[in-house]
């Protein structure tokens, strides 16, 4: 058994002092305890009150990426058809046309949205060479009634490069400089071919490549390759084709031959060809007759 030690009687003209002091303690003590959200009444305070009013927002869920990675940190592409490889390439190359910054092809990367890919694609990036002709002789009178003339290409492959791609890094392709210079021959044009898988063979080009046809967004000409595995193409078409002898050499200067449908067609000619047998006044047709 703790003893312990009796307190001693001390005079009651300190006992005030003591009950004071220990009612201060307790206001001191109930402040405090009021701060944290309960009044000396009892009653929630006004700062509790509209903490407890205020709703708790529920967490934004984050988008789903399109190419999600797993735990190995690629997109598990295994499976993928052969369209589903093809529509991935030709997202995400550019063509030339479709660059700001230069003739280049660049294979982007965009973690999330494009990749990277758990198994490499492969993609032949090709670039051809046309040799434009005029199929039918080079006197160059059948230009002078503005109908468009038959041409002919001849083709021939001037560079390829190979990709495995997997947008895990970008990657750029310098152009031809030559096959895009600017003083190439007006007879000269180029194709760049964008295929997944194997380089294009013989039977899979283009028979024919229309001058000056339909173009689409990116001002790119129309061109109809004999293979599916073309994912993208883009057709630098030659400047004055129609200057071109069959063989693909220039024979006059582009400026001195107007391109055919160039030029406006004057619905009042002066001079009529052939003249006319006939010459109807129309004041005489439209006169109101005389009584």
């Amino acid at each position: 058994m703790r003893r312990v030690p009796r307190r001693l009687a001390e005079p009651k003209s300190s006992v005030v002092p003591a009950v004071a002091a220990l009612a201060v303690a307790v206001l001191f003590t109930a402040g405090c305890s009021s701060a944290e959200g309960t009044s000396l009444s009892g009653d929630p305070s006004e700062s509790a009150t509209a903490a407890s009013e205020s709703p708790i927002p529920s967490p934004t869920p984050s988008p789903t990426p399109p190419y999600p990675t797993g735990a190995s940190g690629c997109h598990d592409n295994k499976g993928w058809t052969a369209q589903e490889s093809r529509d991935w390439v030709e997202r995400f190359i550019d063509t030339p046309k479709e660059n700001y910054d230069g003739d280049e092809v660049n294979v982007i990367s965009l973690p999330g949205y494009n990749g990277p890919l758990c198994r490499k694609i492969t993609v032949q990036v090709e670039f051809w060479k046309l040799v434009y002709g005029v199929a039918d002789g080079a006197d160059g009178e059948r230009l002078s009634d503005g109908t468009q003339p038959s041409y002919y290409f001849d083709i021939r492959r001037v560079k390829r490069v190979e990709l495995q791609a997997d947008a895990s890094s970008e990657r750029t392709i310098a152009v031809p400089a030559s096959l895009y210079a600017a003083d190439r021959s007006p007879c000269v044009g180029a194709l760049l071919s964008v295929t997944v898988g194997k380089p294009l063979k013989s039977k899979e080009l283009p028979e024919e490549v229309e001058v000056g046809g339909d173009k689409d967004l990116w001002g790119r000409a129309t061109v109809d390759f004999r293979s599916k595995r073309v994912a993208d193409y883009e057709l630098s078409e030659p400047s004055a084709p129609q200057v071109c002898s069959p063989d693909g050499k220039p024979t006059a200067d582009p400026a001195d031959v107007p391109a055919p449908g160039s030029q406006p067609i004057d619905p009042y000619p002066t001079d009529l060809f052939p003249t006319p047998d006939v010459s109807l006044d129309y004041d005489d047709i439209f006169r109101s007759p005389t009584p």
